[in-house]
């Protein structure tokens, strides 16, 4: 009776999560396991199954002498800015909104709003706002005395310390949102037994607030990294990779690779290395983790 009853709870445990496995079975363990077979091949996708011609790790190999992919891969590296820079104003706004604040639950929303938004919507909105010659912002610039203003967007200079601004201005509210849930969610007693022991706002920020949040800190700071190397529909959209590829990111590459110029197997290379250097970096983060996460 016993074996029985345990058989039906596993048959029935199976028929519940069996859904989610068949999806992530479809949707991501089958096409990874694609994609690096794929990666070893000279191909693409119009010619058909008898035009594939293996070629082992060379579309590798080409990767580390392509000019525009290691651009791409060096934006990146430089879009991880990104996210320190939003934690930390998002924990200071959170911060700020956990206390008493007037409107709090207002400018809640008013922070999370571009997180929300359509992105095509926010990149046209922004294209008109940079615009070098008729932009609100250079003739709010030039109304103050700037006499040289930034051609932002259009400028390998500006184009992407732009593209990283309003990233940043996008991703404020998700960090801001789970800040405050996490701000709120310190017990009072810490902060009782600092006031008795006489730490000041900045020590109690430094060794209560600090260390509370460090779990929340280390998700985000998963989430965000990834998130950068996702990124494409802002770069698509905003520059199409431009000027000059000063904004083309690892994603927009393999996709013009692989649906414009039809290199299925190499685009699939770019993949693989895209998904080999997030798990190196997401490994470091949890090995690093040990030394300033509290639980």
């Amino acid at each position: 009776m016993v074996t029985q009853k345990r058989w039906l709870e596993t048959v029935s445990g199976y028929i519940f999560i069996g859904p989610l496995l068949i999806g992530i079975m479809v949707l991501t363990v089958i096409p990874m396991m694609a994609g690096i077979l794929l990666s070893l091949v000279n191909w693409n996708f119009v010619s058909g199954l008898s035009q594939m011609k293996f070629v082992g790790l060379q579309n590798f190999v080409t990767l580390f002498h392509d000019d525009v992919f290691l651009k791409s891969f060096g934006n990146n590296i430089v879009l991880l800015a990104v996210v320190p820079v939003t934690m930390l104003l998002s924990l200071l706004l959170a911060v700020i909104l956990n206390n008493k604040v007037y409107w709090k639950d207002v400018f809640k929303v008013i922070y999370f709003m571009p997180y929300i938004s359509s992105v095509v919507a926010v990149a046209a909105v922004w294209q008109v706002l940079l615009h070098p010659s008729y932009g609100p912002v250079n003739h709010f610039l030039q109304s103050i005395g700037v006499q040289n203003v930034p051609k932002w967007l259009a400028d390998t200079h500006y184009s992407l310390v732009s593209v990283m601004m309003i990233m940043v201005w996008m991703q404020i509210g998700f960090n801001l949102i789970i800040y405050i849930a996490a701000l709120q969610n310190i017990p009072r007693d810490l902060y009782e037994a600092a006031d008795i022991d006489g730490a000041g706002v900045w020590h109690k920020f430094r060794n209560v607030t600090l260390p509370m949040l460090s779990p929340t800190s280390f998700f985000l700071l998963v989430t965000g990294i990834i998130g950068t190397f996702k990124v494409f529909d802002l770069i698509a959209v905003l520059t199409g990779g431009g000027p000059a590829n000063s904004t083309s990111v690892i994603v927009y590459d393999l996709y013009q690779t692989a649906f414009i110029h039809l290199k299925t197997g190499y685009a699939s290379a770019m993949a693989v290395f895209l998904l080999i250097f997030v798990l190196f970096l997401t490994f470091l983060q949890w090995a690093g983790q040990k030394k300033w996460v509290n639980y």
